[in-house]
């Protein structure tokens, strides 16, 4: 609409609302701020720890245990329960502040017009209609449609993705449907304006806003259960199957065959009690947390313990491009001058019109050199000024002003030219402000010769129009057709590789031109040269790219950039080959959902896109069953961050919102850092599983030796037997499991699928083998006992070989298909140490007087001990007999 139109629309005027009108609309519309989401108390967190299928069993472990009279077992149970729930909390309770964060953005003041004069209120008391003052360095408290645009630029990178500041206008814009980053006629709420000034009128407030409909994005997304929670729940319900089953049929038979039901109901719960893995969710909990330690001194700091468990299983990562991929700050990268390209290292200053052309970058510039700070203090200048106006650059100095003029000063800085001194020696004397229509810019300055020159920067089709003239190794020669043709192929060229090229040119005149305009001062000007720029992709993610392909993992960039752009950081990362893999934002508005989800796996670049399409192709890849991770660092990824099934915020440029949102937070905003994450991630899978492993082929063991011998009427062991083997044998060497080295190969393997048990690759197999083995040796050592000592000699030999034989094959559960000496027997001293004082544990409740009658156990002789010990090494033998037949069979890929 056409500025008055809006104004009707909005039953507003310039000289903008009255106080009654202004209250009227408030008590209407309410204030302009952003809803906040009530959190959940710490009682909430706390109790929905407990909603697991394994939780629940482990409770009824407890009860077991009491009914038994064993109430120490009781409450060391109970601790187990109530710790695994008390870190989930400390994890958890890291409460989400994103819309609080969102709120903050928002500014306090506003300049507004109201009843004709100008006045400061709370940005909260704005409403639709009133009339809105902005001017550089202020942040917009409102969407606003522009009615007066002087070159006014806002920087929106946070909201739209684009690197570069938008550059506004109050006229009426053509088509509809346009995305955020081509409303040019519009300043949106959190944006700040970096340059010019501008009147708007406010369009809408608070929730309403662009700002507003991403904090219900993010209200609205839905939290859902990791894979490995998937999977331990699934494992609950086996268990929870497994231990009614095998109790219902123990107590049958012992019913058919006329023994004592007090007898059998004890037995069953000896059964129950073997069939549970007390330890596996405090475990897997503790292997997550020393993970997420590992993962915080490489740079990646955890929120959520589940996350390190789901990077490893990563098979997408959906990537912003600004700041993420890039160093959100553009840098010059190549110029021409003296009619040819020349790489942005040259020494341009060694030549008369690359020191012109220097000259003319440097003063022909409204950015400042912030006095006698560096890299620290360009930190809080570049926040202030937006992203990419400032920070820590190459030249060492903050700078701060509009990305594209700060880029032109940080370079010619890097090499030897400084715009402060030559503001000292050439002052400027007058200018005519860069204004979007005609694309140009000019300042005027007085020689030391007193000489007044004109410089002059734009875009290069129309400077070269305005030029007679060109400098040629500091000669100066009429402009011809051929000149032109060189320029205008040259500016092609950079722009074809995403470049942003801006001419620059002179003319020098004896007197200042007086009241200078841009028909007058803006002609026949002698040309220097073009600057080509852009915002870089960072030196170290092409490799982090490379990386991720070799482990199955497919990059997707995702970015409010134009569609060259885009395509053109993304060919140099290697994410794409050609541009036939870039869908902009306006296209894939064209497309249904469910032709979406079928066509999503052949783009891997998105530019020009909306918060909305974000969370599109996150869904969409969802859909596929992949599990997608999504990182980012502004307002506009918070919604996609919360959807993807891991959300990766970036630490130093993030918004407050982003990272209230994510899983993972990078400390260095490195792309490779994921990588280093997701490597982590697999090792951490990798290890819970060899603890799954470990603690169910033991408790199979159990299962199947109590099993066996109550068919055949040996009472072996007793349901405290149980519990001390599986609360201190177990619980040390699977924590040692958890502290395993990662398979020098782990980034070159697939992912696992997202739908894959965590019985594949030979785990299942390897428990329902071992667990027999375990059983059967010590079934084996209880028959021989039996027949030739006393009971009491028999149970405690069979206590003793079951409790050892799970210290021994701990060790054979670092790799199912790699030999133990492959691996190094020492090369893991957790296990060494855990093994020890597992094994002294064991022994001494047997050794012990006075523990030993406690326990129901009783000395061994050396013979004893001897057979007992060859019965805990036998299943390390045994078990790397199978491995070698699986790699002699070739099947070892499948079983790791």
């Amino acid at each position: 609409m056409e500025p008055a139109e809006v104004l009707r629309r909005l039953e507003s005027r310039e000289e903008g609302l009255s106080a009654e009108e202004a209250a009227r609309l408030l008590e209407r519309y309410g204030k302009n701020m952003l809803q906040e989401v009530k959190p959940k108390s710490l009682l909430a967190k706390f109790i929905e720890q407990f909603k697991n299928v394994m939780i629940f069993i482990l409770l009824v472990a407890a009860v077991l245990s009491g009914i038994l009279g064993e109430w120490t077992d009781t409450v060391i149970i109970l601790l187990v329960v109530v710790l695994n729930a008390v870190l989930g909390v400390i994890q958890e309770n890291k409460a989400e502040q994103a819309l609080e964060a969102l709120k903050s953005m928002s500014s306090p003041q506003a300049r507004v017009r109201r009843g004709a004069q100008v006045t400061e209120i709370k940005s909260e008391e704005l409403v639709p209609g009133d009339i809105v003052l902005l001017e550089a360095g202020n942040v917009v408290p409102a969407d606003l449609r522009l009615l007066e645009a002087a070159s006014l630029k806002t920087e929106e990178a946070a909201l739209t993705g684009e690197s570069l500041p938008s550059e506004k206008r109050s006229q009426a814009l053509e088509g509809s449907d346009l995305v955020i980053g081509d409303r040019t006629n519009m300043a949106y709420m959190s944006s700040s304006v970096t340059y010019g000034r501008g009147v708007g009128v406010v369009t809408a407030t608070g929730m309403n806003t662009e700002v507003g409909r991403i904090a219900g994005f993010i209200s609205e997304a839905e939290n859902e259960v990791t894979p490995l929670q998937k999977k331990l729940d699934e494992l609950g319900k086996y268990f929870t199957f497994i231990i009614l089953g095998v109790c219902v049929v123990i107590f049958v038979i012992g019913w058919l065959e006329g023994r004592e039901l007090l007898d059998m109901l004890l037995t069953s719960i000896s059964l129950a009690v073997a069939a549970i893995p007390e330890g596996l969710p405090a475990i897997v909990t503790i292997i997550l947390a020393l993970g997420v330690q590992r993962m915080a001194k490489r740079k990646a700091i955890i929120r959520k313990l589940p996350a390190v468990e789901t990077l490893g299983s990563t098979e997408i990562i959906c990537s912003d491009k600004t700041g993420t991929l890039t160093l959100n700050k553009m840098t010059v990268e190549k110029l021409y001058v003296d009619g040819e390209i020349v790489e942005a290292d040259s020494k341009l200053n060694e030549t008369p019109d690359g020191g012109l052309l220097l000259q003319a970058m440097t003063l022909c510039n409204d950015s400042s050199i912030d006095e006698g700070k560096g890299t620290d203090g360009a930190k809080g200048a570049a926040t202030e000024a937006g992203p990419g106006s400032g920070g820590a650059t190459r030249s060492g100095k903050a700078i701060i002003g509009d990305p594209t003029e700060t880029a032109l000063v940080d370079y010619a800085l890097s090499i030897g030219m400084d715009k402060r001194e030559l503001e000292k020696r050439y002052p400027r004397v007058d200018e005519l402000p860069f204004d979007s229509d005609r694309k140009l810019m000019t300042t005027i300055h007085r020689l030391e010769n007193g000489i007044f020159r004109v410089l002059t920067k734009g875009a290069p089709d129309v400077l070269v129009s305005r030029c007679s003239h060109i400098s040629i190794h500091g000669e100066i020669i009429p402009l011809t057709e051929e000149h032109i043709r060189s320029i205008t192929a040259s500016n092609k060229g950079m722009a074809d590789e995403a470049l942003r090229v801006l001419a620059f040119a002179y003319r020098d005149h004896e007197q200042q031109p007086a009241e200078p305009s841009p028909d007058a001062t803006e002609q026949k000007l002698v040309f220097i040269g073009l600057s080509g720029m852009i915002d870089p992709p960072r030196e170290e993610v092409r490799d982090a790219v490379a990386v991720c392909r070799r482990a199955g993992i497919r990059p997707v960039m995702i970015t409010g950039d134009h569609r060259d752009t885009a395509a053109a950081i993304a060919t140099r990362l290697g994410i794409i080959e050609d541009d036939k893999a870039v869908l902009t934002g306006s296209e894939l508005d064209g497309i249904s959902e469910e032709d979406f989800a079928a066509r999503v796996a052949d783009y891997s670049v998105y530019a020009r896109v909306s918060p909305e399409h974000k969370v599109r192709i996150v869904k969409a890849w969802r859909q596929k069953g992949k599990i997608v991770a999504m990182t980012g660092d502004g307002v506009n990824d918070a919604p996609a961050l919360k959807s993807a099934d891991i959300g990766v915020g970036m630490g130093i440029t993030g918004t407050d919102v982003a990272k209230g949102v994510s899983d993972m937070v990078l400390a260095d905003d490195n792309f490779t850092t994921i990588v280093v994450a997701v490597e982590e991630g697999r090792k951490v899978y990798s290890n819970i599983r060899k603890a799954i492993q470990f603690l169910l082929s033991a408790n199979l063991g159990e299962v199947l030796t109590l099993f066996i011998a109550t068919l055949v009427g040996w009472r072996i062991l007793e349901p405290i037997h149980i519990l001390w083997i599986n609360l201190v044998t177990d619980t040390l060497p699977a924590l040692a499991l958890g502290l395993e080295k990662a398979d020098r190969d782990v980034m070159s393997k697939k992912p696992r699928q997202s739908g894959s048990s965590i019985f594949a690759g030979g785990v299942g197999i390897s428990i329902i083998y071992q667990g027999l083995l375990e059983a059967a040796l010590t079934l084996l050592v209880f028959y021989w006992a039996h027949t030739h000592y006393d009971e009491g000699v028999a149970v405690t030999m069979a206590f003793a070989t079951l409790g050892l034989l799970q210290i021994t094959h701990a060790f054979n559960v670092r790799s199912n298909t790699k030999s133990l000496f492959q691996i190094g027997l020492f090369s893991n001293r957790f296990m060494l140490g855990a093994s020890v004082i597992s094994g002294l544990l064991l022994v001494l409740v047997i050794i012990i007087p006075g523990l030993n009658g406690w326990f129901g156990v009783q000395h061994l002789s050396g013979l004893q001990w001897g057979i007992v010990c060859g019965a805990a090494l036998a299943i390390v033998i045994l078990v790397e007999l199978v491995k070698l037949v699986v790699r002699i069979s070739g099947r070892s890929r499948n079983w790791e």
